[in-house]
């Protein structure tokens, strides 16, 4: 079994359950003593063997290795991708049936991580994710009060645009952001439109 790590929490003693987001399924697990393990950290790709429990209690985690990247080492980089992958447990949280996509995405950009902007790649990720759930608003109306949005929107959670006026927040030119719906790239983007876009980001999906 392979994926990444998205959740951690602790247990009785030193024994910690851990969630799994793989290839088509979110899934949680034992690890007996795994608050001594350095592998078990949110964001590490791993791989692992399960063995049932005998008390019908959650699966144990055994066998654990981890997959790296060239960026581990890396502390703004790692930083960037846990709080990244973070949001991805509240998100499929209640999730049934999952299918490849998150991933692969996951798998994706984490190759990519240590030669592009992680912020840029996070903002683009993003945008896959919102375009595969059919979450992306790029109607011209403005969320708040269903009016036509101007040149210039603001972003709610989700990326939602609305006027800036409807929700107090930053202006951002609508040629940009509807490009950036379109296209799922930043390259046109400013880097202080990123910083900004990558705070939006971090609210949640």
């Amino acid at each position: 079994m392979r994926g990444f790590i998205i959740n951690i929490r602790k247990a009785k003693n030193e024994d910690v359950i851990v969630t799994v987001l793989s290839n088509d399924a979110i899934k949680t697990y034992w690890r007996f003593f795994g608050a001594r393990h350095s592998i078990l950290q949110i964001g590490n790709l791993v791989d692992f063997e399960i063995k049932e429990s005998k008390n019908n209690f959650m699966p144990n985690m055994r066998s654990l290795s981890h997959i790296s990247f060239p960026w581990i080492f890396s502390k703004n980089r790692l930083l960037i991708w846990q709080n990244f992958i973070k949001l991805f447990e509240p998100h499929l949280r209640d999730t049934i049936e999952l299918d490849s996509f998150y991933f692969e995405l996951l798998l994706n950009i984490a190759q990519k991580w240590s030669k592009q902007s992680p912020k840029r790649l996070a903002i683009e990720a993003y945008m896959k994710l919102l375009n595969h759930e059919g979450r992306l608003y790029d109607n011209g109306f403005c969320y708040i009060c269903e009016t036509i949005l101007e040149d210039k929107v603001g972003l709610m959670r989700a990326f939602l645009p609305a006027h800036p006026t409807c929700i107090q927040g930053d202006k951002f030119d609508k040629k940009d952001i509807f490009k950036l719906y379109s296209t799922h790239s930043t390259i046109h983007l400013e880097d202080i439109i990123v910083e900004q876009l990558y705070t939006i980001l971090l609210k949640g999906f």
